[in-house]
């Protein structure tokens, strides 16, 4: 049985708590939770292709990618705020917490109908307030599309959209084709 979602303002340590036992995960905004919607299946291929590609790029180095249940903390206008990105990329152990992490160098989301509004809008202003991060990519599940957003250049979107084209992740100096990202989707 579910545990229902307490509707009133609640702590940080109470969300946490909350979260362990939900069966829905819910995002955290200033005292407020929001559950979160299921995922599609070409949104789990594409996270999936993605990771794998990271996974094993890192593999031996000071980098981990975190997926799925992994949320991050950040604080905007002295609210705390608690996100699941699909995939994160971390380099630093300090800010690594059981089930968070503060210091990402790259955040990753895969968009859905649901959450295309959120990740467009509110994510790309609350992202780049995180000092480490470095890099914030956009993936379209229903087309071939990447935004990248860089600190480097100022949060301006750079978009990939040529099926032949590769994707830079230069905040993990990352390259992968646009059609490994996309392979087994369309």
């Amino acid at each position: 049985m579910e545990t229902a979602a307490p509707s009133l303002h609640l702590s940080v340590e109470d969300y946490l708590k909350f979260e362990a036992d939900a069966q829905v995960r819910h995002e955290y905004i200033g005292g407020r939770i929001h559950a979160m919607s299921g995922t599609t299946v070409r949104h789990n291929v594409i996270a999936g292709n993605l990771v794998g590609a990271i996974f094993n790029h890192l593999r031996g180095g000071p980098c981990r990618a975190y997926f799925n249940d992994v949320k991050v903390q950040l604080e905007v206008h002295r609210e705390d705020i608690f996100y699941y990105p699909d995939i994160m990329v971390a380099c630093e152990h300090e800010g690594l917490e059981k089930h968070f992490l503060r210091h990402p160098k790259l955040i990753v989301e895969v968009l859905s109908a649901s959450t295309e509004a959120t990740d467009r809008r509110e994510k790309l202003l609350n992202y780049p307030l995180i000092a480490s991060l470095d890099e914030y990519a956009i993936i379209a599940q229903d087309s071939h599309e990447v935004t990248l957003h860089r600190r480097t250049e100022h949060w301006r979107p750079v978009q990939i959209t040529a099926t032949d084209a590769t994707v830079e992740f230069r905040s993990i100096n990352l390259t992968v084709p646009l059609a490994q990202i996309y392979a087994g989707v369309f």
